[in-house]
């Protein structure tokens, strides 16, 4: 093998590995594992990680505040934390208790339906969570960008390189998940304390010069009066203007697709991880907490010190009133210690993004058959979704205003799923004031994302993109990947091993006739075995054992089969259920071709239906021509002819 050779074999090794990563980060964790791992941390470490996208919303929310409701922005901000407090954080605790494994509120959706129209609604709803995810990761580094070149000892120097900053962030972000990602969560607790306690000194400082000068606190109250004449007035003018505050509440759903990574208790239990979900509604309720008060706090200084004209586009606080404030009133070099705080946690924002994407996709994709088998690797997703980020950056040049509709789109449809999926489930288990009350909840974020989807359309465009996408790229993997090997492992009943040992002790191998079952008695079985027999000039004195697949969800991909025996007058029966009939069929050769160690036989007859219809069969309802496929899937599976099982059709 050539060096060069070498060398594309370690790249390729490396891409790929896994589980054999000295830190993989629990992206993916499969449903029925919950055991404590070696990556787990404590929750507050955990709640460090989501927080660098919740909490870096600082960074701008005070501004969106201030451009959408002027003086009346800290009453809006106390609706939005109304609405995080007792909306959106009693139902992520819920979510948190139904999906405890990462998949967050899809999973939740998906088990309200079945087949097709589940696997359908999942595409969708990952559309959106690409959106709200790559979203995050290219606006958190376009604002980082932002603040940098903002910064007044580097305007002058980097001024108009926007664009490539924030390509260098994005690269850098990359990079840390190639490496592993041991060091991350240690990364983000730094950031997270740094940022939120230098934050917690400007809101302080901002509270002493309010205190010190009155006169900003009546200024306020006039123009509030001013502007609305009754309280009620105000009421309703700060529930208006809630949507555009809406991105104040973008860590919610990092936070349960991570639970992974959250400690449990030593005694946790794949079906019951209780340590684990109390540990998160720890790191959801205190994220949320924190917030509020920072949030409330923010939106109170920054509204009461800082001109109404430097909000607006072009002023020096659009989209850093903290930071304004943080020179304004403490100098320039505590302005910079500010500045830099703000860069680190709004370009680390999207760390917690590519966590969850890189949950997410390896949980539902592959498993439908709509991604390579590969994609349950960290490092290929890197850099695919590094490589959508840098076209992102490149299609926006980096302003973050121009992404702001498409981030709110995608958060808030996130959102509106999960408090769905929170009503659907608590009104299906009989918990009619729950599910009331969630009703109500989805009721505020169903009207909040149409007022957002009218107010900037691009957002859901955006959405329809990655969704048509993720439609395609999905249906190209299914029909390459449909002559896989779909079944992950085979099962006997006591009756079926029985009935397979008695014909290995009397006349191996094992010969097979396939039938779809119809009356299911003895005449069935008799007329079946002479067609066949003479089809296939299967003589008399060779034993065979009936075989039959009943489908049970087509639209499945990966899964396992129980093989059930039973009697049927002379005639020995195997019975099992799958998503494919040629896969089942194929899977149950080759689990009784290891039995005796020799290749098992199965015979058909033609199917009367033409190709084309027999392939979408095939591809949507699992049946289609079996003899073929069958064949196909073993060739697949097994390299060696010799050692695969044969299959026969005659008529």
């Amino acid at each position: 093998m050539t060096h060069d050779a070498v060398e594309r074999s370690r790249l390729k090794a490396w891409l790929l590995e896994a589980g054999q990563q000295p830190d993989p980060g629990g992206f993916y964790e499969g449903e029925r594992e919950a055991t404590a791992h070696q990556h787990v941390r404590p929750w507050w470490k955990v709640m460090c990680l989501t927080g660098v996208d919740y909490f870096s919303t600082l960074g701008y929310q005070p501004g969106i505040a201030a451009l959408a409701a002027g003086a009346l922005a800290p009453i809006a901000t106390l609706v939005l934390v109304l609405v995080t407090l007792f909306g959106a954080l009693p139902m992520y605790r819920r979510v948190a208790k139904e999906s405890p494994h990462g998949d967050g509120s899809l999973s939740m959706l998906e088990r309200l339906l079945s087949y097709w129209p589940s696997k359908v609604l999942v595409l969708a709803l990952i559309g959106f969570v690409a959106t709200g995810f790559i979203i995050t990761i290219t606006l958190s580094a376009a604002d980082a960008s932002a603040h940098l070149v903002e910064n007044p000892f580097l305007t002058d120097a980097l001024h108009g390189r926007e664009v490539v900053i924030t390509l260098v962030l994005l690269a850098l972000l990359a990079a840390v998940f190639l490496k592993g990602f041991g060091e991350a969560i240690g990364i983000a607790v730094v950031l997270v304390i740094a940022y939120i306690g230098l934050s917690a000194v400007v809101v302080a400082n901002g509270f002493w010069h309010i205190f010190q000068n009155p006169g900003t606190f009546t200024d306020w109250t006039n123009a509030v009066t001013e502007a609305h004449a009754s309280p009620l007035a105000v009421l309703g003018a700060s529930l208006l203007v809630f949507p555009a505050l809406a991105l104040g509440l973008s860590g919610f759903e990092t936070g349960v697709v991570v639970m992974p990574l959250v400690k449990g208790d030593p005694d946790d239990t794949p079906a019951e991880p209780a340590g684990r979900i109390r540990n998160a509604k720890k790191l959801l309720t205190t994220a949320a907490l924190i917030m509020s008060v920072m949030l409330m706090g923010s939106a109170i200084v920054t509204t009461f010190l800082i001109p109404a004209t430097e909000f607006a586009p072009g002023g020096e606080a659009n989209g850093r009133a903290l930071a304004f404030l943080a020179h304004e009133n403490l100098g320039d070099t505590f302005g910079t210690v500010y500045d830099a705080a703000t860069i680190g946690i709004l370009w680390f924002a999207g760390s917690s993004a590519m966590a969850g994407l890189l949950n997410i996709v390896p949980r539902y994709l592959p498993r439908y058959g709509m991604a390579p088998d590969w994609a349950r690797a960290t490092r290929p997703l890197v850099l695919v979704f590094t490589f959508i980020s840098v076209v992102v950056t490149i299609a926006f040049k980096a302003d973050v205003d121009a992404q702001a509709g498409a981030y709110a789109t995608g958060v808030l449809a996130l959102m509106t799923s999960a408090a769905v999926a929170v009503t659907l489930t608590e009104w299906r288990r009989g918990h009619h004031r729950a599910g009331a009350f969630f009703g109500v909840v989805s009721a505020v974020f169903t009207y909040t994302i149409a007022v957002t989807i009218l107010d900037r359309p691009e957002g859901l465009v955006i959405a329809f993109i990655f969704i048509a996408m993720i439609v395609v790229i999905s249906l190209f993997s299914r029909i390459t990947r449909s002559t896989e090997l779909r079944v992950q492992n085979v099962t006997f009943d006591p009756v079926a091993a029985e009935l397979l040992d008695e014909v290995l002790v009397k006349n191996a191998p094992v010969r097979f006739i396939a039938n779809k079952v119809q009356a299911g008695d003895d005449a069935e079985y008799n007329e079946k075995s002479s067609d066949v027999r003479f089809d296939n000039h299967l003589h008399i004195a060779e034993t065979a054992v009936f075989l039959e697949v009943e489908i049970n969800d087509a639209s499945d991909f990966a899964t396992a089969v129980e093989v059930t025996g039973v009697r049927i007058g002379s005639h020995r029966v195997l019975r099992a259920t799958g998503p494919s009939v040629p896969n089942v069929l194929a899977a149950i050769l080759l689990a009784v071709s290891e039995k005796d160690d020799m290749p098992s036989h199965v015979y058909f007859e033609w199917s009367e239906k033409g190709p084309g219809q027999n392939a979408l069969r095939f591809l949507f309802a699992g049946e289609g021509d079996v003899p073929p496929l069958t064949h196909e899937i073993l060739r697949r599976a097994v390299a060696d002819p010799d050692k695969r099982p044969v299959v026969h059709v005659g008529g």
